[in-house]
């Protein structure tokens, strides 16, 4: 693949774009006010965060880490990328670390989209994507969702051209929490053509518990066109520490590194995240506790009559069966910050899977808001 180069005044346009796209995307994406103080005891199920935090391991990794903090993480960021190459079956040059996932999917756009390009992605799906290729002058193509709100991976192959710089499949989907299967993938690498990159976003990866699910990583070796990301922010509970990678060809990744952020992590994010990797009993404990409480809401859900799309997230979708904006509102006055509105699903609710404590709060609070059917 060759990738387009945007001129120094190019340059200047996206980034004054991206700057002013990410203002919009902020207010829009956050369904709090983040200019007011928050009141005492809220309980947050609306970003899909990890209620439990970072493993043992981790916090003690932070707890001692203060006086590495005068130094840049460039030989610990090497351990790292050493450790995450170990675990995949790679090497150290087919990871580049990012200031959370979102900027391996930032560089994806810078790398390989701009005018007179396009990006193919679902609708919905996480739209970061979406929004890095606007502010680079690119062209987004949405391809709905099929009726059990899965990707349409066939559609989205169809509308891969020599203009599409990008293919996004976010695998589990955000806000959906559905799958798409390996033989799935399988089957739409071979259709999507060499010249466009395909970003197969692994964020939720550690809570699917389908057996028609694997991660592409190991694709990899067959198509240098593909790249996976991934995030420290889930099931490691990291996400306000900022720490993703992404995984792909030695070719792929030396062409993306240009574009990455200099001095991209911290020190500290390092030291937890190489924590973490040797904490997996407690990434275990964690995912199954989270695990159980959402296949508890879905039963509840079910008692109540409510429609919900099947999870393999640490989130679900609930079909409220009207605008959801002023649920939203409602769930708000009783301190329950709940997942925003997506404008192709106006009447499903997203709720992020907290403690078990929280989601009972959350049903008992939905139940007054809206009275069950069942």
């Amino acid at each position: 693949m060759t990738p387009p180069r945007l001129s120094r005044r190019d340059f200047s346009l996206a980034f004054g774009g991206t700057l002013a796209l990410a203002a919009s995307a902020l207010s829009q994406r956050h369904s709090v006010d983040l200019t007011t103080p928050e009141a005492p005891g809220t309980i947050h199920i609306n970003f899909n965060e990890n209620p439990y935090g970072p493993t043992p391991k981790a916090l003690a990794a932070l707890a001692t880490c203060g006086h590495i903090a005068a130094r840049y993480p460039d030989r610990s960021e090497g351990s790292l990328t050493a450790a995450i190459a170990k675990m995949h079956g790679v090497q150290a040059e087919n990871i580049a670390l990012g200031c959370g996932s979102t900027e391996i999917l930032h560089v994806v756009d810078l790398t390989f989209v701009g005018p007179g390009k396009n990006v193919v992605a679902a609708e919905p799906t996480f739209e970061a994507v979406l929004e890095y290729a606007q502010a680079l002058h690119a062209n987004a193509v949405k391809v709905p969702l099929t009726a059990d709100y899965r990707h349409d991976l066939p559609r989205m192959a169809a509308q891969c051209t020599s203009k599409t710089g990008v293919v996004y499949i976010c695998n589990p989907n955000n806000p959906t929490g559905t799958i798409v299967s390996r033989r799935e993938i399988a089957e739409f690498l071979p259709q999507v053509p060499t010249t466009t990159l395909v970003l197969v976003d692994e964020a939720y990866h550690h809570f699917v518990e389908d057996p028609a699910y694997q991660s592409s990583v190991d694709l990899i070796g067959q198509y240098p066109n593909l790249v996976v990301a991934r995030t420290f922010s889930k099931i490691y509970g990291l996400a306000g520490m900022r720490l993703g990678y992404g995984v792909g060809s030695k070719e792929t990744i030396a062409q993306m590194n240009p574009e990455m952020l200099i001095a991209n992590g911290n020190a500290a994010v390092v030291a937890a995240a190489t924590a973490s990797l040797s904490d997996q009993d407690a990434v275990a404990a964690t995912r199954t506790k989270l695990n159980a409480t959402r296949a508890w809401l879905c039963e509840e859900m079910k008692k109540d009559g409510r429609a919900y799309i099947p999870s393999q997230a640490n989130f679900v979708m609930i079909d409220m069966g009207s605008d959801v904006k002023p649920i939203v509102a409602k769930f708000k006055e009783q301190k329950i910050l709940v997942g925003r509105p997506f404008q192709s699903m106006p009447t499903f609710l997203r709720v992020s899977i907290g403690t078990q404590p929280e989601m009972e709060t959350f049903v008992a609070t939905l139940r007054e808001i809206s009275p069950a059917k069942g």
